[in-house]
C-alpha cells in the first residue's frame, strides 16, 4: 500500500480518508454537547448524564472487539460504507423520540459505526506511510478528526431553528461522503501479514510487552475528549457560564489540536516521538489542572483550553505513530485493535468519572484529575525503553 499511497490515485484515496474522518469527528463532537444540554434541561442528573454519554463508546467498544476479524472478511471500502450508513440513519433518529433509554441505544448504534470509520480509515492511513513521513501523515489525519471535532459544537446554535436542524444538517453531510466512498474508494483488504498467512497468535499480548507506552495515548485521548464535551457543559452552567460562551469555549480544546497536531507530528519525526509525547502531557496536564483557578475569566479559559488541547490533541495519533515506529508490521492491525480498545475504555470512563466528580459538587476536581492522569503517563515515560525491529525478532 505504501507505493500506491504515492500516486495520483494513492492520494486521491488518502483525501476520501480524511473526509470520512472529518464526518465521524463531526458526529461526536455535535452529539455530545447537544445530547449534554438536552438532558441537562430535562433535570438528568450529570451522572446520568455522563452514563448516557459514555453509550455512545460502548458502541465503539464492542465494535473494537470485532474489527480486525470484520476487516478482513469485507475489506476496506464496505467497512466503511456500512459505518457511514449506520451513523447517517442513527442521527436521523434521534429528534424522533426524545427519551433518555432511546438515545441510549442510538449512541451505542453510532458508536458502532464512527468505530468502523476509524478502525478502516486510520489503518489504511497507517499502511500507506512509512517511517519517515508516518509522523506527518497520521497527524494530519488526527488533525482533520480534530478538525471535525472542533467545528461539531458550532452546531449548537442551529437548535434555535428547531431541535432536529442539526442532526439533519449532519446527515446530509454523511450522504454525500457515502456516496464519494462508493463512486472512487477501491475494496482493498489488509495484508495477512508479511508472508500471507494468518495473524501471529498472542499478537495482542506481544503488542502490549513492546509499546504500552505507546499504547496508553489512546486512552488518554479518549477520556479527555470524550470528558470535557460531556462534562464541560455542565461544568460551565454550574459555573455561571452562558450557553453561548459554552459553545464557543468548547471548540477551542480540539482548534488547540488542529494547530499543533502537524507541528508535533513533525517534531516527533525529527525528536522522537517519546520525548515529544511527554513533554505535551507535562504542558497540556498542568494547563487543565489551572482551569479551575480560571473561574468564569473567558480569556483566561480560553486560552487554557486551547493550550491543553494542542498539547493532548496529538495524543492517539502520535502514540499509534510511536506503536508503528516499535512493532513489526505484522502487527500493526492487533496493535491498531489495542489502541481503539483504550480510546473507548478511556471513553466511557471519562464521562462517567468527571459525572461522578461533578456529582459531589466538586465541580473543579473533573479538571484536577484529568491534568493528573497526563502528568503521571509523561513520568511513566522514563521507565520505558523501547526496542528496535530488530531486537523483537
Amino acid at each position: 500500500m505504501t507505493e500506491v499511497a504515492q500516486s495520483p490515485q494513492g492520494r486521491t484515496h488518502y483525501f476520501i480518508l480524511i473526509a470520512v474522518v472529518v464526518a465521524a469527528g463531526l458526529s461526536q463532537g455535535l452529539l455530545l454537547p447537544v445530547l449534554a444540554i438536552f438532558l441537562e434541561r430535562m433535570g438528568i442528573s450529570s451522572s446520568m448524564n455522563g452514563l448516557n454519554a459514555a453509550a455512545l463508546y460502548v458502541g465503539s467498544f464492542a465494535m473494537t472487539l470485532v474489527a480486525e476479524r470484520v476487516l478482513g472478511w469485507v475489506g476496506f471500502k464496505k467497512l466503511i460504507v456500512s459505518g457511514l450508513v449506520l451513523v447517517m440513519l442513527s442521527l436521523l433518529a434521534f429528534p424522533l423520540i426524545p427519551s433518555v433509554l432511546f438515545w441510549f441505544v442510538l449512541r451505542v448504534l453510532v458508536g458502532i459505526g464512527d468505530s468502523a470509520l476509524h478502525y478502516a480509515a486510520q489503518l489504511w492511513v497507517l499502511m500507506m506511510s512509512n517511517s519517515k513521513n508516518r509522523g506527518r501523515s497520521i497527524s494530519f489525519y488526527g488533525m482533520s478528526y480534530g478538525l471535525g471535532f472542533s467545528i461539531g459544537p458550532l452546531g449548537i446554535p442551529l437548535l434555535k431553528y428547531g431541535e432536529a436542524v442539526p442532526f439533519i444538517v449532519l446527515s446530509f453531510l454523511f450522504l454525500v461522503i457515502l456516496l464519494i466512498v462508493i463512486v472512487k474508494l477501491p475494496n482493498w483488504k489488509p495484508e495477512r501479514s508479511a508472508e500471507g498467512i494468518q495473524q501471529p497468535k498472542g499478537r495482542y499480548r506481544t503488542s502490549y510487552r513492546l509499546a504500552w507506552f505507546a499504547l496508553i495515548p489512546a486512552f488518554l485521548y479518549g477520556y479527555m475528549e470524550a470528558g470535557i464535551n460531556s462534562n464541560f457543559p455542565v461544568y460551565g452552567l454550574r459555573s455561571g457560564l452562558t450557553l453561548e460562551q459554552i459553545s464557543i469555549l468548547l471548540p477551542f480544546v480540539g482548534i488547540g489540536g488542529l494547530l499543533l497536531q502537524l507541528p508535533l507530528g513533525i517534531w516527533s519525526d525529527k525528536f522522537g516521538r517519546k520525548r515529544v509525547l511527554m513533554f505535551a502531557g507535562i504542558i497540556g496536564g498542568g494547563c487543565f489542572m489551572l482551569i479551575p483557578a480560571a473561574g468564569t475569566d473567558f480569556v483566561a479559559l480560553l486560552i487554557l483550553l486551547t493550550i491543553a488541547g494542542g498539547m493532548v490533541g496529538s495524543f492517539f495519533s502520535l502514540g499509534l505513530a510511536y506503536a508503528a515506529d516499535i512493532l513489526p508490521r505484522v502487527l500493526l492491525p492487533a496493535a491498531n485493535v489495542v489502541a481503539s480498545f483504550h480510546f473507548n475504555a478511556g471513553s466511557i470512563v471519562g464521562p462517567n468519572a468527571g459525572g461522578a466528580v461533578l456529582e459531589t459538587g466538586w465541580n473543579g476536581g473533573m479538571f484536577l484529575l484529568l491534568g493528573g492522569l497526563y502528568i503521571l503517563f509523561a513520568c511513566m515515560g522514563l521507565w520505558f525503553r523501547a526496542k528496535s525491529v530488530s531486537e523483537q525478532n
